[in-house]
C-alpha cells in the first residue's frame, strides 16, 4: 500500500523531485528564512525559483547571492540536501555558487 502510494506520488510529481535537485546542485549554501524576510527579498528583485510552487505546502525558494544572505535577520542553514530541515521549510534562500 505504501509503495504504491509512494510510486503515484513520484508520477505525479511531474518531474518537480529532479527540478529541486537541480537547483540545490546549483547552490553553495541553503537558509530557512522568515516569511517577512522572504517577502522583502521578492520586493528588492530576487529570483523565485518555481520549483517551488509544484510542492504541498507550496514553498518559497529565493535565489539570494551570499553577500546579501549576511544582511538577513533570522536566516537558519540548513544542510544542503534532501532531509527534513529542508523539506519542512517554507521559505527557503539558496545562495548560487
Amino acid at each position: 500500500m505504501v509503495r504504491s502510494w509512494e510510486y503515484r506520488q513520484r508520477h505525479h510529481a511531474r518531474g518537480a523531485w529532479f527540478r529541486l535537485r537541480r537547483a540545490l546542485a546549483d547552490a553553495s549554501t541553503a537558509f530557512e528564512i522568515p516569511p517577512a524576510e522572504a517577502d522583502r527579498l521578492i520586493a528588492e528583485g530576487h529570483r523565485v525559483d518555481p520549483v517551488g510552487e509544484a510542492f504541498e505546502p507550496r514553498k518559497v525558494i529565493l535565489i539570494v547571492p551570499a553577500d546579501r544572505m549576511v544582511r538577513v535577520p533570522g536566516a537558519r542553514p540548513v544542510p544542503l540536501r534532501l532531509g527534513p530541515d529542508l523539506l519542512q521549510a517554507r521559505y527557503l534562500a539558496l545562495t548560487p555558487f
